[in-house]
C-alpha cells in the first residue's frame, strides 16, 4: 500500500509538470516568417508618416544562407486608397521600401541598410530584426491631398524579394518555394 501511495504522488508530479510544460510550449514556440504587430499613420505637420512594427523570424535555412554571407533584401509595400462603389479604388499613392539584411563574417556583425533607412550594425541577429522591423516617421502622403469627410483605405504589408538571390538560389527557390517568407497584408481604414 505505501509503494502505490508514493507512485501515485510521483505520477500526479510527472503529470503536472507535464501539463505545465504543454501550456507554455505554444506560447514560446514562434512561427516563421513576417507578422505585422501593429501599424498607424499619424498626421505630422502637412503630411502623415507610417510608424509599424513587423515580427521578422527567419527559417534555418535563410538563417544559415544569412551566416553564409548572402544578403537578403525586405521589400515593404503600403497603398493608400479611396474606395469607390462604382469602379476600382482610386489608388493615390503606392509606396515600395527596400531594405538589405546581412551578415559580416570578418566583423561578426549584421548590417541593415536601405534607401529611405539608415544604416546600422548591430552583433545579434534578433537585434537585426527587430530593426528591419520597425517603420518609424516613414512620410507617405500629404495632408492636402485628403478630403476629410472622406475613408481611405491603407494596406501595408512586407517580403522577401527573392529576385536579389544569387541565381542558383533563385532556382532552387522558384522549385522548393521554402524560400519565401511573406506577410498577410494589414488592411484599415482612415478618416483624416
Amino acid at each position: 500500500m505505501l509503494c502505490w501511495k508514493k507512485l501515485n504522488s510521483i505520477f500526479n508530479v510527472v503529470m503536472g509538470c507535464l501539463i505545465c510544460v504543454l501550456t507554455v510550449l505554444p506560447q514560446t514556440a514562434t512561427a516563421e516568417g513576417i507578422q505585422i504587430k501593429s501599424a498607424e499613420l499619424r498626421q505630422v505637420n502637412e503630411q502623415y508618416v507610417l510608424n509599424a512594427q513587423f515580427s521578422v523570424v527567419l527559417t534555418p535555412m535563410l538563417k544559415d544562407a544569412l551566416n553564409r554571407g548572402i544578403s537578403l533584401y525586405f521589400i515593404t509595400d503600403f497603398d493608400f486608397s479611396e474606395p469607390r462603389w462604382y469602379w476600382f479604388q482610386d489608388s493615390l499613392v503606392h509606396l515600395s521600401r527596400v531594405t538589405r539584411l546581412s551578415y559580416n563574417t570578418l566583423l561578426r556583425q549584421y548590417l541593415v541598410s536601405g534607401v529611405n533607412t539608415r544604416a546600422r550594425s548591430v552583433d545579434t541577429l534578433d537585434e537585426a530584426l527587430n530593426i528591419l522591423g520597425t517603420i518609424d516617421g516613414w512620410p507617405v502622403i500629404a495632408r492636402d491631398k485628403l478630403n476629410s469627410s472622406t475613408s481611405y483605405r491603407a494596406t501595408l504589408s512586407m517580403q522577401l524579394d527573392t529576385s536579389e538571390l544569387p541565381k542558383p538560389i533563385q532556382i532552387n527557390a522558384i522549385a522548393t518555394g521554402r524560400w519565401g517568407i511573406d506577410s498577410t497584408p494589414l488592411v484599415w481604414t482612415m478618416t483624416p
